[in-house]
């Protein structure tokens, strides 16, 4: 990499940022990144709901609005959107001085590779939009390499289900220009002092069928037939569809539960993850994990199938030197290692030496560390100054 000229790092650019689905990983990126950024943001967002209708409406909506504000003087050096847009729609309905800005799309999940309980249900016509936009955009940003290779292996037989005129280069067009920018957290650090009672349990994830719940309540229910004692910490996300194991859940272990639901404040969630021993994930699908990487930050010890894109969250897919903090997905396994940890963090010998180890895979995520490199890559990208990407 050259050396950048005196004042680069220094330099300050104005990027607009378009935001489809202002909820979750999608808000907390955007949200934290734009306030700490040396840059000036201009953050234009839409509810976190009808997330069809907002990927179908969302490239009229936000040109308009861009369009009034370039009217009224407003200017910008660099786009920023989500997969929730379909960025060449938005292009082609933007004013010249916008279409020729240089554009990022960030890829928080894609909907060709999006699990659906059924693919007779899936609707081709967003997996399209999502290979378009990575073909209209300067270059595409996925939130992890699992995510990425996910995504192009499955572009050419989707393709290939069409009836002529496939993109089958749209492989080679889009890998050309894309790079993992995985997802920043702030840390949340835990107090020396550990609140006590039992081995508590924590469930952080959407409460939908792609998480898995039935292996994690199934696993549960052994551990207390077993005789353990533990408490449990069940929150995320909820939806109008909830996987009824949640219901029958709530009254099994009724005994056991100290938190359950959707935390209302970030305090709350903060406290739900700080008092939590045991982070626990059954995850199906999981282009990231945010939560799970805030959870280790707070101080719980990770318990999570060795697929998706754990194994790389932790940095073990080469050296295994991780390899404690992983199951190998059979809710048999996953049974049998919790009786094992509740065990030891009963008798106060959980962590032994890898807290440290673990602690240094995942700072890499803190946003204090990643921050000046992906500023720099706004800088380079809209000053032309050629391909510096980082590639992980």
């Amino acid at each position: 990499m050259k050396d950048e000229p005196s004042g680069m790092h220094n330099k300050s650019i104005r990027v607009l940022a378009l935001e489809p689905y202002w909820g979750g990983s999608h808000r907390a990126f955007i949200s934290s990144w734009s306030q700490q950024s040396r840059h000036q943001w201009t953050v234009l967002q839409l509810p976190a709901s009808k997330w069809k209708w907002r990927m179908r409406h969302a490239a009229i909506t936000f040109a308009d609005d861009v369009n009034r504000r370039r009217r009224g003087g407003e200017d910008w050096d660099l786009i920023f959107c989500s997969d929730m847009l379909n960025l060449a729609e938005f292009l082609g309905l933007a004013g010249s001085s916008v279409r020729c800005l240089p554009t990022i799309a960030y890829f928080h999940e894609n909907q060709l590779t999006y699990p659906v309980r059924c693919e007779k249900e899936r609707d081709m016509h967003f997996p399209m939009t999502n290979i378009t936009s990575c073909l209209a955009a300067t270059e595409v940003w996925f939130n992890s390499d699992y995510h990425r290779r996910s995504f192009f292996q499955a572009i050419p037989n989707f393709l290939k289900r069409m009836p002529d005129f496939q993109p089958l280069d749209a492989v080679d067009r889009i890998n050309d220009k894309s790079c993992i920018i995985p997802q920043g957290i702030n840390p949340i650090r835990r107090n020396a002092v550990r609140r006590p009672g039992p081995p508590r349990i924590l469930w952080v994830a959407r409460w939908e069928h792609d998480k898995n719940p039935d292996d994690l309540f199934a696993a549960l229910k052994h551990l207390k037939q077993a005789g353990h004692e533990f408490r449990l910490n069940v929150i995320g996300e909820q939806f109008s569809e909830i996987p009824a194991v949640f219901e029958w859940a709530r009254s099994y272990f009724a005994e056991e539960i100290e938190r359950w639901g959707y935390q209302p404040s970030r305090e709350e969630y903060e406290q739900a993850l700080i008092d939590s021993d045991l982070v626990v994930s059954t995850a199906n699908h999981e282009f990231f994990g945010v939560s799970v990487v805030e959870a280790i930050s707070a101080g719980a010890y990770p318990v999570l199938p060795h697929r998706l894109s754990y194994p790389e969250l932790l940095g073990s897919q080469d050296d295994g030197a991780h390899a404690r903090f992983f199951y190998d997905g059979t809710t048999n396994d996953l049974s049998e290692r919790l009786a094992e940890l509740v065990s030891q963090q009963a008798a106060g010998v959980l962590w032994g030496e890898g807290g440290k180890n673990l602690e240094r895979s995942i700072s890499r995520f803190y946003w204090d560390r990643m921050l000046p490199a992906l500023d720099d890559n706004l800088l380079r990208l809209a000053t032309g100054r050629g391909s510096d990407r980082r590639r992980h």
